[in-house]
Formats: structure tokens, C-alpha cells, sequence
């Protein structure tokens, strides 16, 4: 068996510090069994988030030499023999101890959004979908809510702009919403306003670590971004309301 060496980070919202484990490892093992290892044989207290062990929760998400993945899904046989391993929780969120973060910020962020309305049928009307539009919106609802593209989003992570913006997660769930064909509701003045669709300038970088590789940017923030144009900028779309009213809402 193979000897190799952690650095992990160890500590609380007051401070901490990291931590040296050396552990055998067995073939096949991913960053999480390591983990479970140095808990078993070194560090019984060693706190850390983790349910299915199968990539579908999305709760073992932690930063792994710098990089945001999860750490069931991350093989040891990924990284050189002689590289040590530098893990660390996630940096967008506030620490409640060593591997573990308070995300509950994106739960509020979900509340604020409006949800999916149908519309009352009448009997005349059948709510049917074709498949395309099945497809679309199906990459989207993917999503483990692992929060690894709102870790590494740098308007919340490097401007912390929490406030202002609801990150990439919130905006592909928006997208899901928008372009569900039976969707009644418009959202597009809270995309623009409250949402904050302007604040992401396509770094990619959300799409990048999705380990479900979904298009977060391509697929769903842009084509938002382009509603929101549609709406407000586009000079004869704003002739044509001010001449006929408000447009509907554009699938």
C-alpha cells in the first residue's frame, strides 16, 4: 500500500489552522475513503460532510488543492505520488468547523425565487410538452446542489457580493423556470433587479467545476441575459410596448 500525506484544514469561525495526516492507501480509493481513514485510525473528531458516497447528494463538497470538487467523486490515482494533498472547506461560506460550511445561504436565496405557475387550465386547454422542450429544461434539473459553482463564482467569493447576486445555481433554476413551456410567470424584472443577471460577466468558471457537467453558462445565464435585453434595451421592443403594452413572456 502506498504512503501518502494530507494537509487538512482544521479549525472553526475563530481560527484554525492545517493539520499533517499520513495514511496507507488501497487501491481504488477516493479523497472521501482517505478521509474516513485519518477519522477511523488518527482523528476520530475530524468534522466532515458527506451522505451518499455516489456523486448525487452533492454534501461531501470541499476544496481539494485548490480546486472546488466533491470528494467522493475525486480518485487518489488522480494526483502524483510525490504531490501532497491540500484540503480545505469550502471558501465562499462561512466555517462551522474544519470540513464543514454553513450553505445556508443558498436555501434563501431558493426562497426568494418564484415558483413554477401553470396557469389555471380550462377545458378547452391541454398542458402538453413536447420533447424538445422536455430536453432543454432536463439538463438543468441535473443539478445535486453541490454548490460547487457557487463556491467558485467570483462575484460571491471575491466580491462578496451575496447581496446582489443570486449565483450560478439560482440562475440555472431560474433558467429551468423561464423556460419551462408551461410556465406562466414572468421573471424577467427580477432577473434584471433583484436576481442580479448583470452581475456575471461569463468567466465560465461555474460551468468549469459542475461535476454533473451541465452548461451552466451557455445553456442557462446567457440565454437569461438575452431575455433581460430583449426586455429593456432593445429599442424597438421598447417602441413597440410603449405603442401596445407590455410583451408576454418569451419560451
Amino acid at each position: 500500500m502506498l504512503q501518502r500525506e494530507f494537509k487538512i484544514w482544521r479549525g472553526d469561525s475563530k481560527g484554525g489552522e492545517f493539520s499533517t495526516y499520513s495514511i496507507k492507501l488501497e487501491p481504488g480509493m477516493v479523497v472521501l475513503d482517505a478521509i474516513h481513514r485519518i477519522q477511523a485510525e488518527q482523528s476520530p473528531e475530524l468534522a466532515v460532510r458527506w451522505n451518499c458516497k455516489a456523486g448525487k447528494c452533492g454534501s461531501c463538497s470541499m476544496e481539494i488543492n485548490g480546486r472546488p470538487k466533491l470528494a467522493c467523486m475525486t480518485r487518489m490515482n488522480e494526483f502524483p505520488q510525490d504531490k501532497e494533498i491540500i484540503i480545505q472547506p469550502l471558501k465562499t461560506f462561512p466555517l462551522i468547523k474544519d470540513l464543514v460550511t454553513d450553505v445556508s445561504w443558498n436555501y434563501q436565496q431558493n426562497k426568494k425565487i418564484i415558483p413554477f405557475n401553470p396557469g389555471e387550465k380550462t377545458e378547452s386547454q391541454d398542458r402538453i410538452m413536447y420533447q424538445r422542450d422536455v430536453e432543454r429544461i432536463q439538463e438543468f434539473r441535473k443539478c445535486i446542489e453541490c454548490y460547487l459553482c457557487q463556491d467558485v463564482c467570483h462575484v460571491i467569493r471575491d466580491q462578496k457580493s451575496k447581496d446582489k447576486f443570486v449565483g450560478p445555481r439560482f440562475m440555472i433554476r431560474l433558467a429551468s423556470l423561464e423556460m419551462h413551456p408551461l410556465d406562466k410567470e414572468d421573471r424577467i424584472p427580477e432577473i434584471k433587479n433583484e436576481y442580479g443577471s448583470g452581475m456575471c460577466n461569463i468567466t465560465r468558471c461555474c460551468t468549469d467545476v459542475c461535476p454533473e457537467n451541465i452548461q451552466i453558462t451557455d445553456n442557462g445565464i446567457i440565454p437569461l441575459k438575452e431575455r433581460v435585453v430583449d426586455r429593456f434595451y432593445d429599442p424597438l421592443l421598447w417602441i413597440y410596448n410603449k405603442l401596445f403594452g407590455e410583451n408576454t413572456k418569451m419560451n
